[in-house]
């Protein structure tokens, strides 16, 4: 008798997916997926062998800055505990990606900030990125999967061949759909607290 195999439920192939994704980060890796921006390159914000390759692939993208993914405002606040309230309103109502550039604290490595020290953190919200961060319990460093003067990746088609060989694991997640197809808006208070947008 000729069987058929049941195709397994989405759920199923998407817990499959964030295992494996978590245990190559775990391992020291680097992940290529898609974010509720563009797709990035990410690793973990506290391991230092992982973010000395993270950063060479960084060294290519002189308009970018390492952006840190949260799945939740408490999350970022154990990471940022002095986090401004009107920073913590914005990430909690505002309706496009945004990233806000804050004070934080010593669990959040150096390789992993900005020039000055502070963190442009973000508090993912595109389902497969927040359940990874969760299944981690740790935060994610990300940078948009290009290279400066190359085209920003709305989908996977659109990645350059040398930064997929360059990580451990590519996302099986939603790879034809397209995404907004631009950075977040960034944001940051200024010396009167007065809200600064550095990228709209």
């Amino acid at each position: 008798m000729l069987m058929t195999a049941t195709p397994a439920p989405a759920f199923m192939i998407q817990r499959y997916d964030l295992e494996g994704a978590a245990s190559v980060l775990e391992n020291q890796g680097l992940l290529l997926l898609p974010t509720d921006a563009l797709w990035c390159v990410a690793c973990l914000a506290d391991n230092p062998v992982s973010l000395a390759r993270f950063n060479r692939i960084q060294r290519n993208q002189r308009d970018q800055q390492p952006e840190i993914l949260f799945s939740s405002l408490d999350m970022l606040k154990s990471y940022a505990p002095k986090l401004h309230p009107r920073l913590e309103t914005l990430l909690a109502h505002h309706l496009r990606p945004l990233t806000v550039v804050t004070e934080a604290n010593g669990r959040i490595r150096s390789a992993a900030r900005l020039a000055d020290g502070r963190i442009a953190a973000r508090i993912v919200r595109d389902q497969y990125c927040r359940n990874l961060v969760k299944l981690l319990g740790r935060p994610l460093v990300t940078t948009i999967a290009h290279f400066t003067g190359s085209p920003y990746p709305d989908h996977f088609g659109r990645i350059r061949s040398d930064i997929i060989e360059a990580v451990d694991y590519v996302a099986k997640y939603r790879p034809k759909d397209a995404i907004t197809g631009r950075p977040t808006i960034m944001v940051q208070l200024d010396d009167q607290e007065e809200l600064e947008f550095l990228r709209d």
